[in-house]
């Protein structure tokens, strides 16, 4: 014990008089991905609606024609520890309904990891899974 004090301490002495350790290069350094997602929607039926937008978040900024609801919506996602781009389970129990033809394709990064979601509302599962990332997604009359 008293031998790996001695060497503990001898090691940490060697490390002090060395100095400083260089900066590490920059390809090293790793920052996480900001929020930036393109948001993609068809069959909305609102011509508005219909398109494609740029979201970013902290800062808020993009082309989405409601960046700052939208991103306090995906805020709120973090906060609960949820992830709104998950697809629908496969053990999920699903009303027949139809919601309409509006598509959409969400890609890019969230949180760190990239994205890429389809969303539709060909069932219940669906239409409520949409109306959940809304104003993200923009809000359809079925």
């Amino acid at each position: 014990m008293l031998r790996r004090l001695v060497l503990a301490s001898a090691v940490s002495a060697a490390v002090l008089a060395a100095g400083p350790l260089p900066p590490l290069p920059l390809g090293l350094l790793h920052e996480p991905a900001p929020d930036r997602l393109t948001v993609t929607v068809a069959g909305s039926g609102n011509p508005r609606a219909d398109g494609s937008y740029e979201l970013t978040c902290d800062p808020v900024g993009g082309t989405h024609p409601e960046a700052k609801r939208a991103c306090a919506r995906l805020h709120a996602f973090a906060e609960e520890g949820a992830d709104p781009f998950a697809p629908v389970s496969t053990r999920s129990t699903c009303t027949q309904q139809h919601g309409g033809p509006a598509r959409a394709e969400v890609t890019g990064t969230w949180r760190g990891k990239r994205v890429q979601a389809a969303f539709d509302r060909k069932n219940g599962c669906e239409i409520s899974r949409w109306k959940d990332l809304e104003p993200v997604l923009p809000s359809v009359r079925s």
